[in-house]
């Protein structure tokens, strides 16, 4: 849902020629991911939180057909009537859908069958960009760009579910070739950015695009507080590990320790210990660990029993936007495919600047996914698209290598269970001043 459309940039949204490229855009970007996948590898479902590939690529076809083709073009014609079942992810507004849980079980719909579905929309949508009226363009072009985030989000959760799905393969096949990387020429010493805190505010308040849950802006009050100036890498949190941290209930929140003696966590998702060194499992196969780089993969269990073990705490989610005011929206995002935290290896000073804010990992705060004040959710199905998930999840911040670019702002929400970790999730530390 859009946060205000009254905010919406309208030089953007009424050229037409500029949506159409952008919708063209992003429709060959998520079918880009899916290029390299076989069938097979676009059917199946490693566990319930994924979701195979073809999945994906069919349901956010479904969300232009069903919240702008189907009300807004009387000439449309639905692909298939099963597909509203089919592919509809959590919209009860909408009508009844295919469990979960079970979408792996989807032999049919064949992945040639959803290619045809895309194009069927895409088409569809194309047409109607270039020949609505204008009392219907302006009720579509909101939805579009909703969808097109939407899309973009999907993007996202077709390389977090394809990754988890080939790390449970005993093959460990990779999806794609490895890239390379420039490491730092040394090791920088941590350091820190202050911030004296004070009345504050934070939220969307345009102009441009934002999700409903980023608004509206409002006002905070925050003591006096210092971020690390990078995340947490994989090399401080080796040394976590090595010192018992997964042993040690002192640093674990309850719920989170009752996780590790169920679960068995000794160490990050995709992590592994072979003939005495940790391996990692990447969207490019399998290799040692690089401690230079961002550790990624944890949970808020994890990023909170490290912070305690070091002595120090997550940063609240609004001294993280804070901080974060100014800071370019560039990083190692998506589009340079790495699909994997890089080391910070750019020239620049040290202190007290804060590197990799955008993109790499997106970090965990200390703050539980509520509403903000004076937040009201739209009536109807769009309203369900963030404020109905506003209950027993956490705040992360700040995009990842996954991450399509374009997508981000500071103030962007992001949020998982606490106990999640295929998101590519990690951590920066905060203190007290």
């Amino acid at each position: 849902m859009l946060f205000d459309t009254a905010t919406q940039q309208p030089a953007r949204r009424d050229d037409r020629g500029l949506q159409r490229e952008w919708f063209e855009a992003v429709r060959r970007d998520s079918e880009a991911l899916a290029a390299s996948l076989t069938p097979e590898d676009q059917a199946i479902q490693s566990m319930p939180d994924a979701s195979p590939t073809k999945w994906h690529l069919a349901h956010t076809s479904w969300f232009f057909e069903t919240f702008i083709l189907g009300p807004l073009d009387p000439g449309y014609r639905v692909f298939d009537p099963a597909f509203a079942y089919l592919f509809n992810s959590y919209y009860e507004a909408v009508g009844p859908r295919h469990p979960r849980p079970e979408r792996g079980l989807l032999s049919r719909p064949t992945v040639d069958a959803v290619g045809a579905y895309r194009d069927h929309v895409t088409h569809a949508m194309l047409r109607l960009i270039e020949r609505a009226g204008a009392a219907v363009w302006c009720e579509a072009a909101p939805r579009l760009e909703l969808g097109l985030h939407h899309e973009q989000q999907h993007q996202e959760l077709i390389l977090m579910d394809i990754k988890h799905l080939f790390s449970v393969n005993p093959l460990l096949p990779a999806y794609q070739a490895p890239r390379p990387y420039a490491l730092p020429s040394a090791a920088a010493a941590p350091g820190w950015a202050e911030f004296v805190g004070g009345l504050q505010e934070i939220g969307h308040a345009g102009p441009g695009f934002a999700f409903d849950n980023e608004g509206p802006r409002h006002k905070v009050w925050l003591d006096p507080f210092r971020l690390r100036d990078h995340p947490v890498s994989c090399g401080e949190y080796r040394d976590f590990i090595a010192d018992g941290g997964y042993r040690r209930p002192e640093f674990w929140l309850s719920d989170g320790w009752a996780i590790v003696q169920q679960q068995g966590w000794q160490a990050p998702l995709y992590w592994r210990a072979l003939d005495g060194e940790w391996r990692i499992f990447t969207l490019s196969g399998e290799r040692p660990i690089e401690p230079a780089e961002p550790v990624c993969h944890v949970s808020c269990y994890e990023a909170d029993a490290f912070a305690r073990w070091d002595g120090k705490r997550l940063p609240t989610e609004a001294e993280w936007e804070v901080a974060a005011a100014g800071v370019p929206l560039a990083g190692n995002l998506a589009d340079s495919r790495h699909f994997h935290p890089c080391p910070d290896a750019a020239p620049g000073p040290r202190e007290p600047a804060l590197r990799q804010m955008i993109g790499d990992v997106w970090e965990w705060t200390a703050s539980p996914y509520v509403a903000y004040p004076r937040f009201r959710p739209a009536a109807g199905a769009i309203g369900e698209y963030n404020g109905k998930f506003m209950s027993n999840q956490m705040v992360l911040r700040g995009g990842a290598a996954v991450t399509p670019a374009g997508h981000l702002r500071t103030t962007y929400r992001n949020f998982f269970p606490p106990a999640s970790r295929w998101a590519f999730s990690g951590l920066r530390l905060a203190e007290d001043l």
